[in-house]
């Protein structure tokens, strides 16, 4: 009698277990497959360097000196897409955005040119002097963003970063497919990506404001679009975790 009580209850367990399992459809193709834009075979890097509060300044115009040179620069096939300070935020932080039109080939071929050259292998030294850490990942972007092209300002950015729950990623895709609809009236967003290398399952919206208030103002009539609450309805609880930084441009960068 006791085994055969003990057999109903572990079966009854495995009954119970089995409503709270998530079902996934099963794919055919990676993520980044059926996520990434296919006609580009662009790949994005975000460098996110935290600055002795003292060294800010000399940093920045360090960077001012050296990164166009790599920007304009035939030889590498890379771009940098845009260069900030963090505003309200963490604090004393600088944020990069560095196209690589070719992919990995493309990302190889200019780490390998760079360690070639004698300024950027200085560059990197005093840089490294300046820094508490630095952090960096691999970026695609979604199919359905707009890509980030250089525009005129002054603007404000804010870069929303979204820790995502495991396995939710196409999930995320398939709803911002149809969100990003509600956010495009006032050319406001400018590129959203997903990571490939480095801390995984995260998503980064990049947008474009004029001021605080403007900001304030666009987030609030997008609640009175019909559709757009359902969505974030869904979307909520995919993240595991979200941060939001507004950022200051520096004079290089493309996008301002």
């Amino acid at each position: 009698r006791g085994l055969s009580c003990s057999a109903r209850t572990a079966r009854e367990d495995s009954w119970l277990k089995s409503l709270f399992v998530r079902k996934v459809d099963p794919r055919k193709d990676a993520h980044s497959n059926l996520l990434a834009k296919r006609e580009t075979s662009n790949l994005y890097k975000l460098q996110i360097h935290n600055v002795k509060p003292e060294c800010l300044e000399a940093y920045n115009k360090l960077c001012q000196e050296v990164l166009p040179k790599i920007h304009e620069e035939k030889h590498y096939p890379c771009a940098l897409v845009g260069t900030w300070n963090t505003w309200y935020g963490e604090q004393d932080q600088a944020v990069h955005l560095w196209r690589y039109e070719g992919g990995y080939p493309a990302l190889n071929e200019v780490m390998s040119k760079l360690r070639q050259n004698k300024e950027f292998t200085e560059f990197r030294k005093e840089r490294g002097n300046m820094l508490l850490s630095r952090k960096n990942q691999l970026l695609l972007e979604f199919s359905f963003w707009n890509e980030p092209v250089p525009r005129d300002g002054p603007n404000i950015y804010e870069l929303r970063s979204y820790q995502l729950r495991p396995g939710t990623m196409i999930e995320w895709g398939n709803y911002w497919a149809r969100a990003i609809r509600f956010r495009q009236d006032n050319n406001e967003a400018v590129g959203g990506f997903f990571s490939q290398i480095g801390q995984l399952y995260m998503v980064h919206h990049l947008w474009a404001y004029k001021d605080l208030q403007t900001r304030e103002d666009i987030r609030n009539a997008a609640w009175h679009k019909p559709g757009w609450d359902e969505l974030v309805y869904y979307t909520v609880p995919l993240i595991q975790e979200m941060e939001s930084r507004i950022m200051i441009p520096l004079k290089i960068s493309p996008l301002q």
